[in-house]
């Protein structure tokens, strides 16, 4: 099930960025040590109090052209109350309240979305009293925090947490795949729908950003019960929003956080851009079981080698995921379409697979006896046993004396290892290494 998006809406300077790196705690550290990833961060998933949620920082998302901040701050208010389930909505106690502050206001009041007021930088006592003109915008009670000193953040996600909706919409069997489409604009996602459905089941059109929302389409092949979740453009609003393809970022998230297998849909005839990083980046994040598809590929002039040139293309600007296949397709001519099904049953196979303990253990313990842990200033790693604790992605928890001795580079041995004995196809591995308490056996 989808976990509710709470966004952080506000002008320039208010602090966005610090109180989400605040919300979402060292979930960073844990996907921005790997190779490749060179992406703006606005997206990230925060838990409190056994709730957990995602959470999008508009403030990552830029404007060009004139009036540039006015657009920008009315842009992200108007895409937070279109996918988001809870605002924030960020001022800060220093500069006081402002005429941008009250636009937003506005534009989020008339929503009816719930809406958490939050005062940043109030950093001392004097600046507690000046949330207090706050007030007069209308929208409950002013919660003061500080980003740099970490106060009130308790405070701020309790209201979060506190306004969440309860989830009980979308629920599907356990048998049924959930395959999200994502990908920039105009690569033919709504195209892929129809040709899979074999039916015209989706508006398509040339223009960027026709499909108006995630759409949820079940079908059945050979057996197997689908759910496609296309996730489109954003809706078409003018210049500011043809201009920014991260506004779809929002969008392509929830149908991430819901699917099972993510396609990310590349335009062939376009080649990769910087975009497709960004957007494939979030699928990998989630732990969701990837499939790169390279959509138009009628429109290419070939030889023998322009697949295989286009998949180490691929290979090189993905290198944190190696994991995910590549398919070579056409939704105009449904060229090699046959061939994406059976790939997406498999890597669902893979992304829930569960490995008995001993069987970890023996790939492991052959592993180390391979290629020993190095030294560290005359320390060196010893891993007690090993053992996978869930599923959707594969995650597996190595025990070890001191997980500081355990640098990436051997961590990463050890998940070719696993992958080399058991496959693991299309999903991203989680690793973590904890220390062996006393009373484990």
């Amino acid at each position: 099930m989808a976990r509710p998006v709470v966004a952080i809406v506000g002008r320039p300077n208010v602090g966005k960025s610090t109180i989400f790196n605040r919300l979402i705690g060292d979930r960073l550290a844990i996907v921005e040590d790997k190779p490749g990833i060179t992406r703006d961060r606005i997206y990230g998933v925060s838990d409190w109090n056994g709730k957990s949620f995602s959470v999008i920082d508009t403030g990552g998302i830029e404007i060009d052209g004139e009036d540039a901040i006015l657009k920008s701050i009315r842009v992200q208010a108007e895409l937070a109350i279109e996918e988001a389930d809870v605002i924030v909505f960020m001022c800060e106690a220093k500069s006081g309240l402002t005429s941008s502050d009250e636009e937003v206001a506005q534009i989020l009041f008339r929503s009816g979305k719930p809406i958490v007021l939050a005062i940043n930088k109030v950093d001392n006592m004097k600046r507690t009293e000046d949330i207090y003109e706050f007030y007069s915008l209308g929208i409950g009670d002013p919660i003061g925090i500080s980003g740099s000193h970490g106060t009130g953040i308790g405070d701020l996600l309790d209201a979060v947490v506190e306004r969440l909706p309860d989830k009980t919409d979308e629920e599907y069997d356990d048998d049924v795949i959930r395959v999200a489409l994502i990908g920039r604009p105009n690569v033919g996602k709504s195209s892929l729908v129809n040709a899979i459905l074999g039916e015209e089941r989706v508006i398509v059109s040339d223009v960027a950003g026709t499909t108006r929302d995630a759409i949820d389409t079940p079908f059945e092949r050979d057996g197997q019960r689908y759910v496609l979740i296309d996730t489109a453009g954003m809706r078409k609003r003018g210049k500011v929003y043809e201009n920014t393809e991260k506004y779809s970022v929002m969008r392509a998230m929830k149908a991430i956080e819901r699917a099972d297998v993510v396609l990310v849909v590349i335009n062939g005839e376009e080649g990769i851009i910087d975009q497709d990083k960004h957007i494939a980046g979030y699928a990998h994040d989630a732990g969701k079981a990837s499939i790169f598809v390279v959509n138009k590929w009628d429109a290419i002039e070939k030889d023998d080698k322009t697949m295989q040139n286009f998949e180490r293309n691929i290979r090189d600007h993905f290198l944190f995921m190696s994991y995910a296949p590549v398919v070579f397709l056409s939704a105009l001519t449904k060229q090699r379409l046959q061939k994406l099904l059976p790939v997406v049953q498999h890597v669902a196979q893979q992304h829930a697979l569960r490995i008995t303990t001993h069987l970890v253990n023996d790939v492991v313990s052959d592993a180390v006896a391979i290629n020993p842990p190095p030294t560290d200033k005359g320390r060196r790693l010893r891993i007690n046993y090993v053992t996978q604790v869930a599923t959707k992605p594969p995650t597996i928890v190595v025990f070890v004396n001191d997980p500081s001795l355990m640098h990436f580079s051997y961590e990463r041995y050890l998940e070719n290892k696993l992958r080399a004995a058991f496959n693991f196809e299309g999903t991203p591995i989680r690793l973590f290494t904890r220390r062996k308490s006393e009373n484990e056996g």
